[in-house]
């Protein structure tokens, strides 16, 4: 996909790298990403994206903002509040980058719409804050055969992994899916959610920040990918870990035995933040 002179010029730093260079963009600008969530991982992720210049950007989410949001959520200013998240993160896309295709998708994903939402995105990045969603869009993502870029944030830590369960790795074995690092979600009423336990509102633009590099990686083509691995990311101690994860063969979705995905699947998720 050729670039035009004001893009040449607009992504000049990153066609002088090596890794990237003009090939590389030009996947960029031909790559559609679909965004789960356009809160506090979500708001960052998407700025990144808009201005490596990912070609459309599908944003996924039902919620309006809100006052307690802009601590954060800096993709959406105090203006926007009552607005649509999609809408306000689509105007902000705009005024950053013109060459960006914003698609908004203004409802929740679950288990019966994701397919759909998914069939005409090349990869996907789940910025949501609650295990059900992250459970039907992991889920999906395997049927689908999508890339999944996944992040969470606690009040002072975050993770972030990428899930290619659809593929294997060098020696054959099956890449992990997210199943396969987190087999069933907490019991209900043992994470507190952000309402409640807080948020560093600093913290969610690193993750989203990490997201964001995580997806341009992946669609340049450089660099090792987050497969099977974990990144740990502690605020408080500013320490930064990567634990292995690995496929297991009693998964439900590409273990030795093809029992349907049990947990997480069916139930509705809570509205996105």
């Amino acid at each position: 996909m050729a670039l035009s002179s004001d893009e040449l010029e607009r992504y000049a730093r990153h066609i002088v790298l090596r890794e990237v260079g003009g090939p590389g963009q030009a996947r960029l600008k031909a790559a559609r990403v679909l965004v789960i969530g356009a809160g506090g991982l979500g708001a960052p992720l998407i700025q990144y994206l808009a201005a490596a210049g990912i070609g459309t950007i599908g944003i996924v989410d039902d919620d309006a903002v809100s006052l307690s949001n802009l601590q954060r959520q800096v993709i959406h200013g105090t203006a926007d509040v009552g607005r649509p998240k999609v809408e306000s993160a689509a105007d902000a896309v705009a005024r950053l980058n013109p060459h960006v295709c914003v698609v908004a998708h203004a409802c929740r994903i679950t288990p019966d719409n994701a397919a759909g939402l998914m069939a005409k995105y090349d990869l996907v990045a789940d910025g949501s804050d609650n295990f059900a969603t992250r459970y039907a869009v992991s889920d999906a993502c395997f049927i689908a055969k999508k890339p999944l870029v996944t992040a969470a944030l606690g009040a002072f830590d975050g993770s972030l992994t990428t899930i290619r369960a659809h593929e294997t790795g060098a020696d054959g074995t099956p890449n992990p899916t997210y199943r396969c690092l987190f087999p069933n979600p907490p019991p209900p009423g043992t994470v507190a959610p952000c309402a409640e336990a807080g948020v560093l509102g600093a913290l969610a633009g690193v993750m989203g920040s990490l997201m964001a590099m995580e997806v341009i990686r992946a669609v340049a083509g450089f660099g090792e990918p987050l497969v099977g691995r974990l990144l740990m990311v502690d605020a408080r101690s500013m320490r930064f870990e990567t634990l292995g994860y690995a496929w297991d063969p009693d998964n439900p979705l590409n273990g030795l035995t093809t029992a349907p995905a049990a947990s997480g699947l069916g139930h509705s998720p809570a509205p996105l933040r």
